[in-house]
């Protein structure tokens, strides 16, 4: 079993810039790809980010390539969303998730979900 938690959510201005953390317990995370998606007040949860750890591939969503970077800390164990250039339509509940089976795009594919961080953007 497998355990994410997110924090560094929070209040910002649009412009302004903020850092995820997903802490992962249980099996280590280096065994498989970590994510982000994101859903925002009456709409469907969207992919945001993914990264697999062996070899440091990333993924982004169109909306966010540019401005958004995922990293990895091996021996923390421990998975980052750098976000820049935030805007007010970037404010969503963020979800950490990891151990992908399918497509990287569809929540369906990932198996482990952190509880989620608030992400506000104001104008």
């Amino acid at each position: 079993q497998v355990q994410l938690v997110e924090s560094g959510g929070g209040l910002v201005q649009a412009g302004g810039s903020l850092r995820l953390s997903c802490g992962a317990s249980g099996r280590t995370a280096s065994n498989y790809p970590m994510g982000w998606f994101r859903q925002a007040p009456g709409k469907e949860r969207e992919f945001v980010a993914a990264i697999r750890w062996s070899g440091g591939s990333t993924f982004y969503a169109d909306s966010v390539k540019g401005r958004f970077t995922i990293s990895n800390d091996n021996a923390e164990n421990t998975v980052y969303l750098h976000m820049n250039s935030l805007k007010p339509e970037d404010t969503a509940v963020y979800y950490c998730v990891g151990d992908l089976e399918g497509d990287y795009r569809t929540p369906e594919a990932w198996k482990y979900w952190g509880p989620g961080s608030q992400v506000t953007v104001s104008s």
